[in-house]
């Protein structure tokens, strides 16, 4: 029992590092360029797009954070701690405006800089939420993923049932994991969701 007990955690915590909030943006756009009809733009077009994602969404705020976190002393578990939280929302909101900026400069289409609108929207309503209350970054990421693929339905006019289906499954792994580590509340992973689910909606398809 105490085996599978162990086994069961270690899963929670493979789930939770795989589906990291960081690398939902790049996800969303690495999904754009294969498997729509983005396809056919250059390719490098598009590495230089992804290129440009990958640089403002992960390593920024990734490095950001850990030399924050090194300069502090602070240990890997420390931002469980909802009040040790705000910076790292700041460092992140930053380099995701950094970003916009570059793509507003790029001239690139809404729909795309509408991706990094939806994730700094819902990431400024995480640290305004996080001032009173723990919410989960980890399902505010996966529901800006079933937000964006339901917003990119509408505008290009295609069925996206079976990436519907799997991320809706993931989601629901992933808050599972995140309630078996015992680092959020049902409720905490269910506003975490609904927030990322609207704030992708209205961010790709209004802004």
């Amino acid at each position: 029992m105490k085996i599978q007990k162990n086994k069961i955690i270690i899963s929670a915590k493979v789930i939770s590092a795989v589906f990291n909030p960081f690398i939902v943006p790049f996800i969303a756009f690495l999904v754009l360029f294969v498997f729509s009809y983005l396809n056919m733009l250059p390719l490098v077009y598009r590495l230089i797009v992804l290129g440009i994602v990958y640089a403002f969404t992960i390593l920024m705020p990734a490095l950001a954070i850990f030399f924050f976190r090194k300069i502090n002393g602070w240990g890997i578990t420390a931002f469980r701690d909802r009040k040790k939280r705000f910076v790292p929302y700041l460092l992140t909101i930053i380099c995701y405006m950094a970003c916009l900026l570059m793509m507003m400069r790029m001239g690139l289409p809404r729909y795309m800089s509408g991706i990094i609108v939806a994730t700094l929207m819902a990431t400024i309503l995480c640290i305004v939420i996080n001032l009173k209350w723990k919410i989960s970054e980890h399902m505010t990421a996966m529901g800006g993923v079933v937000g964006g693929l339901i917003a990119f339905s509408f505008m290009f006019n295609y069925n996206p049932i079976f990436w519907l289906c799997f991320f809706i499954l993931v989601s629901g792994g992933l808050g599972s994991a995140r309630i078996l580590l015992r680092h959020h509340t049902l409720l905490e992973v269910l506003t975490g969701f609904l927030v990322g689910f609207l704030c992708a909606l209205f961010g790709i398809l209004y802004l």
